[in-house]
């Protein structure tokens, strides 16, 4: 008896970085809320992860987000992120991408005009406002996990790179920040192959001993990225602008300019006294797509000074498919796999809602 089974995805892009949400095929997981469900993902069903973003189904460079139902009351539906290096509580290229396809999709009805939706990730509660005409989704905004800085002024001896100066801040996972002209970049796109071996490099001497826990959320897991921070320049627009590149360990630097790196940047420059509360800044990717970071007010997380701040950008629907699962492909790894798919067959149609 064949042992195949079905998977729906939602293939998405937000500043050239491809999210695959997956609406169905997966079992209920257990957990109250989205960051039990995440974690009891990681620790018994990751073979979900490998098996869409590895060869053949997938690529490393891509992120996976699951639906799952929310813990939260507020909330209309909740996200597992999924990348290369695991599961980061919150990503605001992410949560661009799952808002909008579930508005284009119709699992959360789109109202038209603005529309506020609350959705629910590992981190808590990503509040969002998404701008919407003749059913597409033109823009979203998100307000997720506010950013601190964690510690300043850190340094490491890198093999073959010297001394390598960074500060660590938290926006939904913890970012080594470090300013790319003192290593000679210039954050451009011929540079994407120096700045991923510089980046495993770093994350690789860096890791031991820094820290890993959050406040609320608790053991977190090593360092999963390093941005890389141009200079800022105030444009034509009064606007602040910067180059930008963030890598993800192991091995991708993100086409985007990603919400999370630019959120750990506002939590710098605001910390510094070189933005306050409504002042914006544009950051821009090697590749040249942009996403716009507001700061809106300074909070607390646990004992550290933090920054509340939105991320804008667009997200743009690539594919709608069903992928089938052959459990017996030697190329798919089921050990931890077969647990968490729901048991449709390949040949069985699949609720776009149901899981």
């Amino acid at each position: 008896m064949r042992r195949e089974r079905s998977i729906t995805l939602i293939d998405t892009q937000s500043g050239g970085d491809v999210s695959r949400v997956v609406t169905a095929g997966i079992r209920e997981l257990p957990g109250a809320s989205v960051l039990q469900q995440a974690r009891w993902l990681q620790r018994e069903g990751d073979g979900l992860r490998r098996l869409l973003l590895s060869e053949p189904y997938g690529d490393p460079a891509m992120s996976v987000d699951l639906i799952v139902p929310p813990g939260h009351p507020q909330a209309q539906a909740g996200y597992i992120i999924m990348e290369a290096m695991g599961y980061p509580m919150y990503s605001g290229s992410n949560t661009l991408c799952v808002a909008t396809a579930l508005l284009e999709s119709g699992i959360i009805e789109m109202t038209g005009g603005e529309q506020r939706i609350v959705l629910e990730s590992p981190a808590g509660l990503a509040r969002i406002t998404a701008t919407t005409a003749d059913g597409r989704v033109e823009q979203v905004t998100t307000q997720g996990e506010p950013a601190y800085v964690a510690e300043r002024g850190l340094a490491v001896e890198v093999p073959d790179y010297g001394r390598v100066g960074f500060d660590l801040v938290w926006s939904g996972a913890y970012y080594a920040m470090i300013r790319a002209a003192e290593h000679g970049f210039e954050l451009t796109a011929d540079e994407e192959i120096a700045l991923t071996a510089f980046g495993d490099a770093f994350v690789r001497t860096a890791r031991p001993g820094l820290r890993q826990e959050h406040p609320s959320l608790g053991d977190v897991g090593p360092l999963p990225f390093v941005h890389f921070m141009g200079g800022v320049r105030t444009g034509e627009d009064g606007m602040a602008h910067s180059r930008s590149a963030t890598y993800v360990h192991p091995g991708v630097i993100c086409r985007s300019p990603t919400g999370t790196g630019t959120s750990a940047r506002l939590a710098l420059l605001a910390g510094d006294g070189e933005l306050g509360p409504g002042d914006t800044l544009e950051t821009i990717s090697p590749r040249g797509n942009r996403f716009v970071g507001t700061v809106l007010g300074p909070t607390t997380v646990g004992d550290f000074p933090a920054w509340d701040s939105t991320i804008t950008g667009t997200a743009r629907l690539m594919a709608r498919s069903k992928l089938t699962v052959d459990l017996d492909d030697p190329l798919v790894d089921a050990s931890d796999l077969e647990g968490v798919l729901s048991g449709e067959s390949a040949d069985q149609d699949v609720s776009p809602t149901g899981h």
